[in-house]
Parts: C-alpha cells; structure tokens; sequence
C-alpha cells in the first residue's frame, strides 16, 4: 500500500509472480485474480472509489481520458516494466468503474513450450488465404496468433501487420519486418486498418478479432488478393465458425459467401484451456480442420454437417475434433477423464471414445 490507497503496480506484480491470468478490480469488492481458470478472492480491504479513481487517472492513455466521462467500456494496454504487459478493459458496472486486467507476457512462446499440435505450424506456411483460431475468452487466441507470428517472423523474410485493440504482444524484428498497429490510435477500426495495410505491401496482416461484417469483407478480400490473414473469432468449433460467417450476411448473398470462404480459408483451429491432472496450470485442447478439396465442397453446397465426420477421419490431413483433442490429453495422462468430460459439448460421445468405441487418431503432440 501506499498511503491510504491501493497499491496496483505492487498487487499486478504479485498477480504475475503467482501464474495469475486475469486481474479483477471493483469498486466496493475485495480484489480478486483468475489463476488456472478459476476466480479467487484476496484478503484484502475492498477497493474504494478513492481507490479506483486513482487508478483509472494512472493507468489510461492520455488520447482517451477525454471519454471517461461518457464511456462505458474502454480497451487499452498497460505496461509494467521489467514485470509484464497488461491488456486492460475499463467498464461501468452499477454507475461505477471496474477494471479487468489481462496478463501479456514479454516472452512469446513456441508451439512445442505451449503445448500445442505440432500441425498448427502448417497453417503458417501458407503463402495466402485466411486462418481462424476460435474459442471463448481465456482460451489461449492471442497467445496461439503470437506463436504463428513468431514462427514467421523467425523462418521467412516477410512483411508482417498486425492490426489489434490493444496491441497485445509486442514483437521484435527477427528475419520479418513488423507494423503493429492499434485500433483507436494508428487505424480507425479493423476493418478500415485491414484497407490501408493493402496499401502497405504486406505478406501477412493479423485481425485482432472479426466482430463485424464489414471487418470479415476486408479480411476475405485481404486473404483472397494473395495475403495471409490470421483472425480470431469468439466461436466453439469450426462448423459453428463458418455458420457465424456465413450469417453476417443477407439471404440471397449467402451462396456467393460460402464460395468465396470455401476458396479462402485454409484453416480453423478452435481451443480450449483445460487444468492439468498434476500441479498448477492449464493444457490448450485444440480442434483443427483443415480445408481440403472435400471440405470445400462441403462449404459451398452448405453441408456443413459432413464437415464432423470427416475431420474425424482426417488424421492424415493433421486434422482432430476437439473430443479427439480431449481423449489424447487423457490417454498420455495430462487430464483427468473428469475434466475432460466437463471441457466436452458432446459427453456422450466422448464416453465412447473411453469405452473403445473409437480410438482416436494418430494426432501427434508435442510431448507434455
């Protein structure tokens, strides 16, 4: 503490120190972080007002501090140094403030230091075309898009743009040269950012996030002109993605939609964080579908409901369905069947996979 006030560089240090990946503050409630998915309280006083306005003049951008009175919500990033990055969100709740913070590390970790499948890597070799990596809040997008990035930015001679709100990693120039870029600040919005990055001789532009159509149109156009685009998207599974895009639009421009998606996505992953059976942490459960002739076909005749079986079937295109994902983090003993079947939308069929019903693919993982 210091003084009478709450100490917020102090407490978001120890938040680090402690594995914490989230940061709750609010006025009235004690302060509380998100440590291996769950939300814990901390013996400590209840953060005034006092408190709150305090931090709120500390830690906002200077270029918005003119829409506090009116704003609602608000996203920006702040640094500790020597500690972390933050990706932060201010919001009202009952006519006061509340701030959530979310830990960025300074180090970005490889596929294999994370856990992921090894087959993720082929997405980044792509030359062109759009790749999707999906999941609810805290499922690990941002630090999956930061991998792909890296791995570019370490194995080709390439211009990469990142288009974000806020910048969350911040990267440094290997054998790629970079351009970060912040909605709000360098861009109007991502779709206008992903219409000047063209401008820009790119190789490789990443979307913060497709919240709108008009951001989605300029991402396929981006991916369909030559680029590869990475993008992410607050969706389950890789059928519910497709679905999510192809509504955006009106009725009767859903066929030429659904040809122009079949031609220009090259692949979805869709993630979920699940705690690991001994010890503290979490392991990334991933379904990835690639697109093949097939799948394209699947997509513009709209039978999406084939796409399922098929990634099921796909193990020599790499690709796994998130129950699969699940089973073999049981099967080498990284989960439990518990958590497993908690992290399921399909337990029934997943209690099959257990029984023998079916074994999985030949999926390979980077050793856990």
């Amino acid at each position: 503490m210091t003084g009478n006030l709450f100490n917020l560089d102090l407490f978001l240090e120890k938040a680090v120190k402690t594995d914490s990946s989230d940061i709750h503050l609010k006025v009235g409630e004690k302060p509380m972080l998100r440590r291996d998915g769950v939300i814990l309280k901390v013996d400590l006083p209840p953060i005034t007002r006092e408190d709150m306005n305090a931090m709120v003049q500390k830690i906002v951008p200077d270029f918005i501090k003119d829409r506090l009175a009116k704003a609602t919500d608000l996203d920006f990033s702040y640094e500790l140094k020597d500690v972390s990055r933050f990706r932060v969100n201010l919001s009202r709740a009952m006519t006061e403030f509340s701030l959530v913070f979310r830990v960025i590390p300074y180090s970005i970790k490889n596929f294999e230091k994370l856990h992921l499948p090894v087959s993720m890597q082929q997405f980044a070799d792509y030359n062109n075309g759009l790749v999707l990596v999906t999941g609810p809040t805290g499922s690990g997008k941002s630090t999956s898009l930061a991998s792909f990035i890296d791995y570019i930015n370490q194995k080709y001679q390439k211009h990469i743009v990142t288009i974000e709100d806020p910048v969350e990693f911040v990267f440094t120039d290997k054998k790629c040269k970079l351009t970060q870029r912040q909605v709000g600040i360098d861009t109007e919005n991502f779709a206008s950012g992903i219409k000047y990055a063209l401008r820009q001789d790119p190789d490789v532009i990443l979307v913060g996030e497709i919240r709108d159509r008009e951001t989605l149109d300029s991402a396929l156009k981006a991916a369909e002109t030559g680029h590869l685009v990475f993008a992410t998207m607050h969706t389950n599974d890789a059928i519910q993605t497709i679905y999510r895009i192809v509504n955006m639009y009106e009725p009767e421009d859903r066929d030429s939609v659904r040809r122009q998606l079949a031609q220009t996505l090259r692949g979805t992953v869709a993630q979920k964080l699940v705690k690991k059976a001994v010890g503290n942490g979490r392991y990334p459960a991933c379904e990835i579908l690639v697109v093949t002739p097939t799948i394209k076909d699947f997509i513009i005749k709209d039978e999406l409901e084939n796409i399922y079986d098929l990634v099921k079937k796909g193990s020599f295109n790499d690709m796994v369905t998130m129950n699969e994902s699940l089973f073999q983090l049981v099967e080498c003993g990284a989960i439990t069947k518990e958590t497993a079947l908690e992290a399921s939308d399909d337990k029934m069929e997943l209690e099959q996979f257990f029984r023998g019903v079916f074994r999985g693919t030949a999926q390979q993982w980077t050793t856990l």
